[in-house]
Parts: structure tokens; C-alpha cells; sequence
């Protein structure tokens, strides 16, 4: 099958840091291929894949200062993907609805994978009009704010089964990774640690739109002896990052689309204790891979129970549910589906 993956620009495939979409796009390419697909990648030319990779910009556009207009760059990867799209067999967006209009003219099947949130009330009016767009949802907790959306299937993210190894959580302290963020909730983090009596190491970066409110609500609650702030890491990182936590902690306060940090503890055979939100539930195996709370009361209590949870078995539930070649197979279905669909079409017509 010849299939065209669509990558925002902002990061590399895979990213050299943070960037949780870029990251799924490059496992996907990279899996398409070993399994005997025909990819081309469209992402920016500092990506690294086993696919043929078409370079819509010189580099992530987060890391080129010369870049004013981060939409133009994308606008034009899409026009480009539209002119050669009788090259493949399906193309799968990996950038919301800013190709919906430059594919939809074209014949050739395609779909988009929607990464982020879709609680935006200026959403809505919008898939009214894409009606016929098919999408795929990351969780079925994502789905609920955007019933107007077609969606076709759901499909969890994966990780490649060897990026990162069970650790043996030595290290004792609880993790937070990703993203410094209200919704993300740092500083409740910090207090559930604190009421635990555990040490809290902090991987995250901050976006330029948190700086205020790292400065103002997070950067004070550092100071405590128990707190060790690290900041943004890279990929290499993150096996003994996450490996030696006894527990990764995900408090959010918001509707997470997926949680990509909670299948990469899981893949330590790290537990993950998280606030019942979003696609929490469809993640976290209550008792087995982690704890599911609802409020930070309850959270203290899980996160010294963290260590009773046996590592081996939050591995194979990872190696059974979360790898890259699951959801590769769960992608070339729809791309199948979608492409008899249009056979069918076309033989009517």
C-alpha cells in the first residue's frame, strides 16, 4: 500500500524534545514501513524515518528564528501533498482540519487523526461543514465534546516495543513528565507528594503561553527540599527518567484527549496514578497498571500504595495494548476500509 503521512511542522518526526503528535507520527511511519508499506513522510527535513521523507520546511519551525508565519509553511506541505495525491493509495492527516479543503478535490481516499482537544465551542461549526471527513479519535473520552465530527474508529497511540525498558523504580520518587500547564496541574503534583512524604522529580517544558503561570504559581512551590525540577527532556531520557519512579503522577484537571506519558511509564512497568479525566479510564487499568482517583485526598493515599503493584505485569498489559505495531494494524484496517470504500463508490459512479 502506498500511504502518505502528514506531519505538523512545529517539531521534527520524532521531535529532538518535547512534542507528543510528532512523536506518534514517526512510530506509525516507522512500523508502516517494517511491516512492507510504501510511506512517504511530509514533515520538515530535520526528521529522521525509514520512510521516503518529502521536506516541507528545513526544520521544526519551533526551532527556526526566522519564522514569522507558522501557518504559510504548513498551507504550502498541503498544497504539495494535494498535487501528487494520485501518487498513493490513502493519505492520513496528522494536522487537524487545515487539509480538509486542498484533499477534499482530490480522489484519493483520506483521513485525519485528531490529536488534540476538541472542547472548543469553534470546533463545532466546523465538522458541520467537514461532515464527510473521515477522522479517527485517540480515545472515545475525546469524542463526546465534537459529536458532529465522522469519525471512524478509535485508535490508541503506541510506542515501539524496545524504546523504552522496564526499570526497576529504585529510585523511590514519584514523576511528572510532559508539559507545565494549569491543565496538567504541576502544583498538584507537588502537593500530593508533599502530603505522601515522596520525592518529586519534574521533567517538563514550558511553553512560551505558560510562562506566567510558571512564574507565578509554579516556579515558588520548587524551593521545597522535596521537589527537584529538571525540565524538558529528550527522548533518550526518559527510560531511566521513568524507570526508577515508583509511580508516575498524571493529575490533570482537563479532558486529555490520550496521555502519551502514561503509556511511556507503563512501558517501564512504571504505575500511573491519574485523576479520572478525559481518556484516563481507557488507559490506566485500575489496580493493575496504576490508580484512578478523584480528587487529591485520594491521590496521596494511591501514591503509597504505588510500590504494591507489580512492574512485570504494567509491562506486559503495555506490550499487550500500547506498541507501535498494534496501532499500525489498527491504521492499515481503516486505510483498507476507506480504500474498498472508495473502490465501491467509483465502481457505481
Amino acid at each position: 500500500m502506498r500511504i502518505a503521512q502528514i506531519s505538523p511542522l512545529m517539531e521534527a518526526v520524532p521531535p529532538k524534545l518535547y512534542g507528543g503528535t510528532e512523536r506518534i507520527v514517526a512510530y506509525l511511519t516507522d512500523a508502516l514501513v517494517a511491516t512492507g508499506h510504501e510511506v512517504t513522510l511530509f514533515a520538515s527535513g530535520d526528521s529522521s524515518t525509514t520512510a521516503r521523507l518529502v521536506a516541507a520546511w528545513p526544520e521544526a519551525l519551533r526551532l527556526d528564528p526566522t519564522i514569522r508565519d507558522h501557518v504559510a509553511p504548513l498551507i504550502t506541505m498541503l498544497e504539495t501533498v494535494a498535487q501528487q495525491a494520485d501518487e498513493f493509495d490513502v493519505i492520513h492527516l496528522h494536522c487537524d482540519y487545515l487539509g480538509y479543503l486542498a484533499l477534499r478535490r482530490t480522489s484519493v481516499p483520506f483521513l485525519a487523526t485528531l490529536h488534540g482537544r476538541l472542547d472548543l465551542p469553534e470546533l463545532r461549526p466546523l465538522y458541520r461543514a467537514f461532515r464527510d471527513v473521515p477522522v479517527v479519535s485517540i480515545s472515545d473520552a475525546q469524542r463526546a465534546p465534537l459529536p458532529e465530527a465522522h469519525y471512524i474508529a478509535t485508535i490508541p497511540h503506541g510506542l515501539p516495543e524496545k524504546s523504552l525498558l522496564p526499570g526497576s523504580g529504585a529510585g523511590g520518587y514519584l514523576a511528572f513528565l510532559g508539559r507545565i500547564s494549569p491543565e496538567k496541574a504541576p502544583d498538584r503534583a507537588i502537593r500530593i507528594a508533599t502530603l505522601a512524604g515522596m520525592k518529586l522529580k519534574i521533567a517538563a517544558k514550558v511553553d512560551r503561553v505558560d510562562q506566567e503561570y510558571f512564574k507565578a504559581e509554579i516556579e515558588p512551590l520548587l524551593a521545597q527540599p522535596h521537589v527537584e525540577f529538571i525540565g524538558e527532556i529528550a527522548e533518550h531520557q526518559k527510560a531511566e527518567f521513568l524507570g526508577e519512579a515508583a509511580g508516575l503522577l498524571f493529575p490533570i484537571t482537563w479532558r486529555e484527549p490520550f496521555g502519551l506519558a502514561m503509556i511511556e511509564a507503563m512501558a517501564c512497568g512504571t504505575p500511573v496514578l491519574a485523576m479520572r479525566h478525559g481518556s484516563v479510564p481507557e488507559v490506566v487499568d485500575e489496580g493493575v497498571t496504576g490508580f484512578i482517583v478523584a480528587n487529591e485526598t485520594e491521590a496521596v493515599s494511591a501514591a503509597r500504595r504505588m510500590t504494591m503493584l507489580d512492574r512485570a505485569r504494567i509491562r506486559k498489559v503495555f506490550e499487550k495494548r500500547f506498541t507501535a505495531h498494534r496501532m499500525a494494524e489498527d491504521y492499515v484496517s481503516v486505510y483498507r476500509r476507506l480504500i474498498a470504500d472508495g473502490e465501491a463508490v467509483r465502481a457505481v459512479i
